[in-house]
């Protein structure tokens, strides 16, 4: 079903995407890379123009803005997105393209002729006969992620502002850097926003509320060798990268693996190793839904670089895991005022709410964790971070239609004392 919202959507999903803001682990800054400051900027500009107000980018990198309140009293929502893209594929050179009318066949793609989305790989893609279907070219992926989430926040903000007559407290906006690298809410945040809760738009299927997140931690593991000339190097050399290959096939291999679990199983996953004989560093990120679950793969993780250690006394093996965000649900089941309203939200629409566990995290998670609580709520999103990734313009309208719901329930809701 269209609506007044999908043209204004469109404009604005296949403007941002085509900014390049791709973060950057590696990168010690806030934000990680320059470019996501393009994005962030352009946002300050269009939220000045429409009327925001208390627009800022702070020097922690994150656009904070208020659509003030038509109603006095009500308590303060805010609504957050994520202005970076994922590092793990390709996003230089986006280029959008809009498929209208989805005919309910292949989807191609004009700069890699082999590639095809369609509901074989893509099965929800088969509710979309009929829609408007924004992809990239097939060389990038597309960046909906959290774009779309920027879109539709941008533009409910600027309908609430051009109807003042609409009923609502005030909305607190920000678009916050780096969240695809785990450092989205810096600690000035939850105190910036200034919200009495908030809403992340960074979800995927029209109706889910997502109120439960893995709970994750970091590991690096530095493995140090011996080094010697390998050509008198008998019974001198330690070959770091052969321990670090010891301890990969140590760990599972056919369970505990992104690619070997589902729904509530969590897994230990090698994101990167680099490195040489001498000295070798392989990362890793740990998933689990409940804390003893995670705590558990940390100590499997200890202990198998403690047997490698034991098998090559000579070499030095260090495993350090840091903490990065905890399941949001520990704080939200005790209150879960913030997710019944968004499920009433849903609900108004015309929609079915479902909540479901994100196998991920949001910057939601870390700002509950940090006293702001913060559920998820849909986007259109799909096939995330590579060349696929998909978004419906009329799922998009959807879920600014219930964010609109969202901001008129907060004229009801007193400010909390």
């Amino acid at each position: 079903m269209r609506s007044d919202f999908d043209r204004e959507l469109e404009d604005r999903l296949v403007r941002y995407a085509a900014i390049d803001s791709q973060s950057d682990e590696a990168s010690p800054g806030s934000p990680s890379t320059s470019v996501q400051l393009d994005m962030s900027r352009l946002l300050v500009s269009e939220l000045n123009a429409m009327g925001a107000v208390d627009v800022e980018l702070t020097d922690y990198g994150v656009v904070l803005a208020t659509v003030p309140a038509t109603v006095e009293g009500a308590a303060v929502m805010g609504w957050c997105a994520h202005v970076d893209t994922a590092p793990q594929f390709n996003a230089t050179g986006v280029k959008p393209v809009v498929h209208r009318g989805y005919n309910g066949g292949d989807i191609t793609f004009a700069d890699a002729p082999d590639l095809k989305l369609s509901p074989a790989n893509s099965p929800y893609l088969a509710q979309k006969l009929g829609e408007d279907i924004i992809t990239a070219s097939g060389t990038t992926l597309l960046g909906a992620d959290d774009k779309a989430g920027v879109a539709i926040i941008m533009t409910a903000a600027r309908h609430l502002l051009e109807n003042p007559q609409i009923s609502h407290g005030a909305v607190r906006l920000a678009f916050t850097p780096d969240e695809e690298i785990g450092r989205g809410v810096d600690p000035r945040l939850p105190a910036d926003f200034g919200c009495d809760f908030a809403y992340t738009f960074d979800g995927s299927k029209p109706g889910e509320i997502e109120y439960e997140s893995f709970s994750a931690d970091g590991a690096v593991v530095t493995i140090t060798g011996v080094s010697a000339h390998p050509g008198w190097a008998k019974d001198k050399m330690v070959n770091a990268l052969h321990l670090a290959a010891k301890i990969l096939m140590t760990l599972p291999q056919a369970t505990m693996t992104p690619e070997t679990t589902h729904e509530r199983e969590g897994f230990i996953h090698a994101t990167t190793i680099r490195g040489g004989s001498s000295e070798a560093e392989i990362k890793f990120i740990l998933r689990d839904f409940e804390r003893d679950g995670l705590a558990a793969k940390g100590d499997l993780l200890r202990k198998v670089c403690e047997a490698v250690q034991a098998s090559e006394p000579r070499a030095g093996i260090r495993c350090d895991i840091t903490p990065q965000y905890r399941n949001m649900r520990y704080w939200l089941e005790n209150d879960m005022t913030p997710v019944e309203l968004a499920r009433d939200a849903v609900r108004a629409v015309g929609m079915e709410p479902v909540s479901i566990a994100i196998r991920g995290g949001t910057d939601g998670s870390r700002l509950t964790e940090m006293g702001v609580p913060c559920p998820n709520i849909f986007t259109g999103m799909h096939e995330i971070h590579g060349p696929l990734e998909w978004i419906s313009v009329q799922d998009m309208a959807k879920a600014t239609q219930v964010a609109l719901e969202l901001a008129m329930r907060t004229a009801t809701i007193p400010t909390p004392k």
